[in-house]
């Protein structure tokens, strides 16, 4: 156990959040709003970062409408999806119907990630009760009566500790706490990594293909406005392969799953333009121990395959808040109302997961290893294009996804 004793910072809370990402910004308001005192801990001195999930789903968008916050959360600069589609060779294949979907909004909102998370933190602020503290780097938990009873780190100004009745790890897939915490994790495998880049975007390029497929090539282009945001898809542990093979090589496979960018593919002069993304499909068998309890990535890391990661973590979060409150502001929390969040959210997560390794082992995998041709359509996309039904079923996959969370909370604390 870290010894308290050194560190130069003490802080105590109800909640121990650690991790400033969708799950512990939006779990803290919910939080603090319901008048929990809970500090959130993000190790890095702002929200911005290069190629973060910037999708927010419907189900998400939906959370943000039953906290009053939807009118000035629109307000933010953003794309609206309604629909989804996807080129297949010459073929356009009509993937995502969004106009039917039982939610107020029918779109996925392109939004960057620190202008949510910036968005959620500074309302947050507005309860006594929230305390968001940046560059603050969790790297221990103190343990007592084999009982979590808070963390250890490092910020600018020292070493710190938190101590608490209860310590939420949200701290993304390398989930420091969980380790710590020597919860047991389950590995599902991935054979595919993604290689994230961006591109200018120029007034006369193509507007509405998400997912664009060649021979033995996918990668998804969402337009941002003024630049692409480009994933590309490669098999796990190509990437070393790649770079040998040079940056032209690597330029011109681009322009061959996406010819319109052949203007500007020269502007890629670096190996340092392209971020890898080591793509993990993980679970806890169980997660939480006394005084600890993992959420979002830290429970179960999920494939970019349809973009879901944030909005079930941020579901993660709601359904925290709704079982844990009462039992946080009695300063009762025991194991049954940790395994409750369990229970509610591991069946969402493990049936979005079976549907992600199913998409990598029949779909995109095969596209890469030239198994599936782009020369016709394969039979799931031909009927997608036939029935709008198919297309609205999908939608509401992504869209709002397995078990949808909604607000229980109440509003306890005024404002500052």
């Amino acid at each position: 156990m870290p010894d308290e004793t050194l560190t130069t910072e003490k802080l105590t809370a109800t909640c121990c959040i650690a991790g400033g990402g969708p799950a512990g910004v939006v779990l803290g308001y919910l939080l603090a709003r319901a008048g929990v005192d809970v500090v959130v801990l993000e190790k890095h001195k702002d929200f911005f970062r290069d190629f973060r999930g910037d999708t927010v789903h419907p189900s998400t968008l939906e959370v943000v409408r039953e906290l009053g916050l939807l009118e000035s959360f629109l307000q933010l600069p953003q794309q609206e999806f309604r629909h989804l589609e996807a080129q297949f060779g010459n073929f356009t294949v009509h993937v995502a119907d969004f106009s039917r979907l039982p939610t107020h909004c029918k779109f996925i909102a392109i939004v960057p990630q620190w202008d949510f998370l910036n968005f959620m933190s500074s309302h947050g602020k507005r309860y006594p009760a929230f305390r968001l503290l940046m560059e603050h780097e969790v790297t221990g938990l103190l343990e007592e009566a084999n009982e979590i009873r808070g963390v250890t780190g490092r910020s600018p100004r020292g070493d710190f500790a938190v101590r608490a009745l209860l310590t939420v790890a949200a701290d993304g897939r390398h989930s420091v706490v969980r380790e710590r915490a020597q919860l047991k994790v389950i590995d599902l495998g991935a054979p595919i990594d993604v290689l994230w880049m961006g591109f200018p975007r120029k007034p006369d390029d193509p507007e509405s293909a998400l997912g664009r497929i060649a021979d033995r090539k996918f990668m998804v282009t969402i337009n941002r406005k003024d630049y692409w945001q480009c994933a590309f898809v490669i098999s796990k542990g190509d990437f070393d392969e790649i770079k040998s093979r040079g940056l032209p090589a690597f330029r011109q496979t681009i322009v061959d799953v996406a010819p319109f960018l052949g203007d500007r593919v020269q502007e890629l002069t670096d190996w340092d333009q392209v971020k890898l993304l080591s793509v993990a499909v993980d679970h806890l068998e169980k997660w939480h121990r006394p005084g600890v309890l993992c959420i979002g990535d830290a429970a179960h890391a999920m494939s970019p395959v349809g973009g879901v990661g944030i909005n079930l973590a941020v579901q993660d979060a709601v359904a925290t808040a709704n079982i844990l409150v009462r039992p946080l502001l009695a300063r009762r929390v025991s194991a049954a109302d940790l395994e409750r969040v369990q229970r509610r959210r591991e069946f969402p997560a493990k049936v979005t997961q079976r549907l992600q390794i199913f998409a990598h082992e029949h779909v995109v995998f095969p596209i890469l290893q030239g198994q599936i041709k782009t020369d016709r359509l394969p039979l799931f996309p031909r009927l997608l294009n036939r029935y709008v039904w198919l297309r609205r079923l999908v939608a509401r996959g992504i869209g709002t996804g397995v078990r949808p969370e909604h607000v229980h909370t109440p509003e306890a604390q005024a404002r500052k």
